[in-house]
């Protein structure tokens, strides 16, 4: 299957979907498109609440597309290539209406990002997170802010030092990272779907002045993420995370 960014609204839901064959590692297209989306549908007056998902049953997302990684070789295009998922965290800071996370199985790097940035997040007991940016030489710098903002300074430090392990759902559900977790992709996408079902139920105004109270303090982020793209797009190029990634190409 090739990679894509599709969405579908239904009673008031819109279930946004993203993919890619290489365990969904997201390209800067696919992160562009699905940041896209994401501010589209949120604009949407017939939306009133927004599922976030991933095609395929195993890996939510990956992170950030490894082939474009290791093709870096001046700081602007790593600003570029790191900035993606700043964007699609930015969008979902600012889309007006509430963001459930789908979490079916394991979730990497800029993934994590992703799950931390929605507004309600449901898994699987398969949903092990890992931040293994230290690994390379770099650091989860760009979606720091959203898994502190959620899970706190602690956790994060926790698990951005050890880079090398997953830690499973339920530890995550812990922290705060997910609100529920499910022994099935069945029973989360019940779960999920009477969820939003529920949601629709209430007042769309109240439901976005109770965003803007979530994050608040968030407003610099624009700023903010850019700054951090910038430090990884200048770390990418050192020696260390140059001989780091053909080991890991290898």
């Amino acid at each position: 299957m090739s990679a894509y960014v599709k969405q579908e609204i239904k009673n008031n839901i819109a279930t946004i979907e993203f993919f890619h064959p290489e365990q969904n590692s997201l390209p800067g297209n696919i992160l562009e498109q699905l940041a896209n989306t994401i501010s589209e549908v949120g604009n949407n007056n017939d939306v009133k609440v927004i599922i976030l998902q991933s095609g395929g049953d195993r890996t939510f997302c990956a992170g950030a597309s490894f082939k474009e990684l290791i093709a870096i070789d001046d700081a602007a295009t790593g600003k570029v290539f790191f900035s993606g998922f700043a964007n699609v965290i930015n969008a979902m800071r600012k889309c007006p209406k509430f963001i459930i996370g789908r979490i079916q199985g394991k979730t990497v790097g800029g993934g994590v990002g992703i799950a931390a940035s929605t507004d309600y997040c449901m898994a699987t007991q398969f949903a092990s997170i890992k931040l293994s940016e230290l690994n390379v030489g770099i650091g989860p710098f760009v979606v720091s802010p959203a898994i502190e903002r959620k899970m706190g300074v602690s956790a994060l430090s926790q698990i951005a030092i050890d880079a090398n392990s997953f830690y499973d759902a339920s530890w995550a559900k812990e922290k705060g990272l997910f609100a529920q977790v499910y022994e099935s992709i069945e029973q989360m996408d019940e779960a999920v779907l009477a969820f939003a079902k529920h949601l629709c139920t209430y007042n769309p105004e109240a439901m976005l002045e109770m965003k803007k109270i979530f994050w608040r303090g968030t407003e610099d982020w624009d700023n903010l993420l850019a700054e951090r793209a910038a430090i990884s797009g200048r770390l990418v190029l050192s020696d260390f995370t140059k001989e780091m990634l053909q080991k890991f190409k290898i």
